[in-house]
């Protein structure tokens, strides 16, 4: 049995809607899997709704990734089994979904400048409404044939580094571990194998979550066994998950069902959330 914890849609940056990626797990035999799109919680009503339309066999987790950052780099904080209605959540949400939107314009603007034909009113057409990210602004970009595919449009572009690059709008690790506790759900730090400084991860484990991603597409075997005795030595739960974003996107890491976690592990977690 394979849970999948880290998966990504449209309402963020994935390619694939929240009805596509649960077609897929269902093609690819997995037993549950959490959506955690970053900062927003939009694609887990379309994917509640169409687990109960199709009468799928799937364990289906509420989820979220946060981009936060301390000590001048990147992290981000898993959330689970969040009641993805609760009213501070999504008002900080809805604050961070007004800076993307800000970052995507400035992008834009940059491009212009660049002499590229694109407009702002586009890329929010086809983000439909969801939280604007940079593949919107790549397929803008392919529209128009500045670039071939999304991985074309980063790697000339949007990426990091590039000429229209903007860095994204984020905030304290802190404060996403206290939002997510007070959604009821569980904090993990996600992916600490990418972090440029390990030291940070037991400030991180201070801070109050209760789990480390384990097991993690770019995660190398010794990193693996520090991770799992880091998790024996504070008493956190292990997850693992793929950090699939659509085979079509250069922020993918891996394949749907790449990484996960088995039954034990799972039960681990919901033993916790009782508690």
């Amino acid at each position: 049995m394979i849970y999948d914890l880290h998966v990504h849609t449209t309402a963020s940056d994935g390619t694939y809607t929240p009805a596509q990626i649960l077609d897929l797990a269902i093609k690819s035999n997995l037993t549950g899997l959490a959506i955690t799109d970053h900062d927003t919680v939009d694609g887990i009503e379309p994917a509640l709704n169409y687990l109960k339309q199709q009468q799928y066999d799937l364990v289906f987790i509420p989820g979220i990734e946060m981009n936060t950052e301390d000590w001048g780099e990147e992290i981000h904080i898993l959330g689970y089994y969040i009641n993805h209605t609760q009213k501070d959540l999504l008002e900080r949400l809805q604050e961070i979904r007004q800076e993307r939107r800000s970052r995507a314009y400035k992008m834009v603007e940059r491009l212009q400048n660049l002499d590229i034909d694109i407009e702002y009113e586009r890329v929010a057409a086809l983000a439909k409404g969801e939280l604007i990210g940079r593949p919107h602004i790549a397929r803008a970009l392919i529209e128009k044939d500045y670039a071939a595919n999304i991985k074309d449009a980063f790697e000339k572009y949007i990426g990091r580094g590039k000429p229209a690059y903007v860095p994204r709008y984020k905030f304290q690790p802190r404060e996403a571990i206290e939002l997510i506790h007070q959604a009821g759900g569980v904090a993990v730090l996600a992916h600490p194998g990418l972090l440029i400084r390990t030291k940070h991860i037991e400030e991180i484990i201070k801070m109050g979550i209760e789990g480390l991603e384990v097991f993690y597409p770019e995660h190398k075997p010794e990193q693996i066994n520090i991770f799992m005795n880091l998790c024996h030595e504070n008493n956190l739960f292990i997850t693992g998950g793929s950090d699939f974003h659509g085979y079509d996107s250069p922020e993918n890491r891996g394949l749907l069902g790449s990484s996960g976690i088995s039954q034990e592990a799972l039960n681990n977690i919901k033993n916790l959330i009782k508690k």
